[in-house]
């Protein structure tokens, strides 16, 4: 069992930067892959960055490349998401998420989820 505890969420202006963690239990968190994804007001969840328990391998979805970086640090069990550059369009709620294998969770096979954070952009 994992449970996931998301922070740092917020309103900022378009073209600042924002950081999010996630906590998570457990002693095996460097064993599963971690993601965050974004659900805005109307859509869909969809897929934002993910990265492998090693924390060697990052994917990110092409609307947020070269403006967020995913990042984790398994002495912590934590992992972050460095949103630099935001755009109204980035506003949604994050929510953390984890699944042993980055593949699948790049995929949107997720174990567990966090319960969410806002982030507001205004222009």
């Amino acid at each position: 069992q994992v449970q996931l505890v998301e922070s740092g969420g917020g309103l900022v202006q378009a073209g600042d930067s924002l950081r999010l963690s996630c906590a998570a239990s457990g002693r095996t968190f460097s064993m599963y892959a971690m993601g965050w994804f974004r659900q805005a007001p109307g859509k869909e969840r969809e897929f934002v960055a993910a990265i492998s328990g090693s924390g060697r391998s990052t994917y990110y979805a092409d609307s947020v490349k070269a403006r967020f970086t995913i990042s984790r640090d398994n002495a912590k069990n934590t992992v972050y998401l460095q949103m630099n550059s935001l755009k109204p369009e980035d506003t949604a709620v994050y929510y953390c998420a984890a699944h042993p294998a980055v593949a699948s969770l790049r995929d949107g096979a997720v174990g567990y989820w966090g319960q969410g954070t806002q982030v507001t952009v205004s222009s």
